[in-house]
C-alpha cells in the first residue's frame, strides 16, 4: 500500500472516531439536561383577586356614616386588608366587626393593629376566601374590590344577608343593581345599596 493511500486512510478513520466522540458528548449533555429537569410542582394556594390598596379614613368614615353604623351593628368588611374600616366602626362607633382576608400576613397586621387600637374585644379578622365565608351575621357589608369581584360576590349578598343590610363600596359599582345613593368625595366614590326584600330577575 503506498504511503499515501495509508494516510488518506489513516485521516479518514481519525475523522470518524472524532465524528462519533462529538455526538457522543452532544448525547451526553442531552442527558444532562434531562437529569436536572424541574421536578413537577404543586400548584399554589388561590391568591387574591384584588391588590391590597387602603381606603383613606376619611372615606371610611363617610362609608360608615352612609350605613349608619351604631354600637348595635356587626360590620363584615370583605377583603379588609389592615382591618382599618373594621377597626374605626369599632372605635367611633362601639360596632362589633368582622373582616375577611386572604392574605395572611394582611391578617397579622389587621390583629395587631386592632390590637393597638384597643378594640380588639370588638372586631376578629378571619384569613380564608371571602367567596366562602358565613356573612349572614351582618348587619353592615363593606367592599373595597374591583367591579367584577362585586358582580361576582353581588348573589352571595342576596343568598346571605338580610333585607334592608346597608353593603358600601369604594369607588366600584355592582353592574345592573343600582345603587340607592351615590357620594363623590374629593376623587373618591361611594356606593350605598340596601339588600331588597325580593331580587329582581335582571340580577
Amino acid at each position: 500500500m503506498s504511503s499515501l493511500r495509508f494516510l488518506s486512510l489513516a485521516l479518514l478513520g481519525l475523522g470518524l472516531l472524532l465524528g462519533s466522540s462529538l455526538q457522543a458528548g452532544h448525547a451526553q449533555q442531552t442527558d444532562t439536561t434531562e437529569d436536572t429537569a424541574l421536578p413537577e410542582l404543586t400548584p399554589p394556594e388561590r391568591e387574591s383577586d384584588v391588590p391590597y390598596v387602603p381606603t383613606p379614613e376619611p372615606v371610611v368614615d363617610r362609608m360608615l356614616a352612609l350605613a349608619t353604623v351604631d354600637e348595635t351593628d356587626v360590620v363584615y368588611d370583605l377583603g379588609s386588608g389592615d382591618g382599618r374600616i373594621v377597626i374605626r366602626a369599632a372605635r367611633k362607633h362601639g360596632a362589633r366587626g368582622v373582616g375577611i382576608e386572604i392574605d395572611p400576613d394582611l391578617v397579622e397586621k389587621a390583629r395587631k393593629n386592632a390590637e393597638e387600637a384597643g378594640v380588639a374585644n370588638l372586631v376578629e379578622f378571619r384569613q380564608g376566601d371571602l367567596f366562602a365565608a358565613d356573612i349572614s351575621e351582618a348587619t353592615v357589608v363593606t367592599l373595597y374590590l374591583l367591579p367584577s369581584v362585586n358582580q361576582k360576590l353581588r348573589p352571595i349578598l342576596f343568598e346571605q344577608l338580610s333585607p334592608g343590610t346597608p353593603v358600601v363600596s369604594h369607588d366600584f359599582d355592582m353592574g345592573r343593581w343600582a345603587p340607592d345613593r351615590t357620594v363623590d368625595l374629593e376623587g373618591d366614590t361611594i356606593y350605598l345599596w340596601s339588600i331588597p326584600e325580593e331580587v329582581p330577575e335582571d340580577l
